[in-house]
């Protein structure tokens, strides 16, 4: 649990609370017999705080990308897994060439 994760609960916790209290701002217009005409201003700056706060918090929760190249030493296979039974080399991928030459025109 790092500092992306505790952010993004504050941010839901936020968002809540802007959804209880929209909820309870329209019971009071229905007491008062007023129209709704929309959320209130402290509303509106909570939905937006928490948006700000879920969004950081949905970049930085993930962690550090990994490479997806072939080439790249990180996605060697260090050991084969001990069930080989799972480990499928006869596939469909087969048809495709190993090395595609494509250009663009």
């Amino acid at each position: 649990m790092g500092a992306g994760f505790l952010v993004g609960v504050i941010g839901v916790l936020i968002l809540s609370h802007a959804t209880y209290s929209t909820i309870q701002y329209r019971a009071l217009l229905k007491i008062t017999e007023e129209e709704f005409s929309g959320p209130s201003i402290d509303v509106v700056i909570e939905l937006i705080v928490s948006l700000v706060l879920c969004l950081w918090a949905a970049m930085a929760a993930p962690g550090n990308f990994k490479s997806i190249h072939p080439q790249s030493e990180e996605n060697r296979v260090v050991a084969l897994p001990a069930n080989l039974d799972f480990m499928i080399f006869n596939h469909r991928g087969k048809i495709f060439p190993l090395e595609t030459e494509l250009k663009l025109k």
